[in-house]
């Protein structure tokens, strides 16, 4: 019913710059909460960044003051900008949204993942 589909991902050199998308369509009333999470090789995936509805939002220490979470409502779509790079920063990278139907029932949807790269 929701479709989440991932872009902006791929390689970069350490101090670079990418900005990562998420657009979500579907059966959607409303969206409560956004997030990115990541995943790197060998390690468990943990939450990057969430914004909620009322656009507050929350971030992992390791990437505060480097990453931007933002969302354009109208498009429902979640962005992640992701400055100073690091090596440590590549994974692959999945958008989560917590989105409402119509009839009020929220569910969870996953983006299908894009893969991030840090190296020189």
């Amino acid at each position: 019913q929701v479709q989440l589909v991932e872009s902006g991902g791929g390689l970069v050199q350490p101090g670079g710059s990418l900005r990562l998308s998420c657009v979500a369509s579907g059966n959607i009333n409303s969206i409560h909460r956004m997030g990115w999470y990541r995943q790197a090789p060998g390690k468990q995936r943990e939450s990057v960044a969430t914004i909620t509805s009322g656009d507050s939002t929350d971030y992992t220490d390791s990437v505060k003051g480097r990453f931007t979470i933002s969302r354009d409502g109208a498009k429902n779509t979640v962005y992640l900008q992701m400055n100073s790079l690091k090596p440590e920063d590549t994974a692959v990278y999945f958008c989560l949204f917590v989105i409402s139907d119509f009839s009020w029932r929220p569910s969870i949807y996953w983006g299908q993942g894009t893969q991030v790269t840090v190296s020189s």
